[in-house]
């Protein structure tokens, strides 16, 4: 049997040559609310990461989903990449931007 007094902040039991006291201080007291606090706010982040991970592992992508064309924003010129080539590969750049 243990009888704890939360107001000294001891805690005595019966041992085998009488009664055992144990002792602290609020300053250990309040060291180790702390610590418990940040190892509960801890664990509770990593649930939430744990549930998230979860979540998004379920949403998987749709295959049939097709890309749109991508479209610029702005005005755009094409230039050659190789003038002596007839297979009209073009690059696409600004048209603010010089040629060279």
């Amino acid at each position: 049997m243990v009888v704890p007094n939360y107001t000294y902040l001891k805690l005595k039991m019966l041992g085998p040559n009488g009664v055992i006291t144990i002792e602290s201080t609020y300053e250990h007291a309040y060291n180790y609310d702390i610590e418990c606090i940040e190892y509960v706010e801890a664990l509770m982040e990593a649930e939430t990461l744990i549930v998230n991970l979860n979540r998004l592992g379920s949403e998987t992508p749709d295959s049939k989903r097709r890309a749109r064309t991508f479209e610029p924003v702005e005005a755009v010129k094409l230039i050659l990449v190789n003038p002596t080539c007839p297979d009209d590969r073009a690059l696409r750049i600004s048209a603010t931007l010089d040629i060279k």
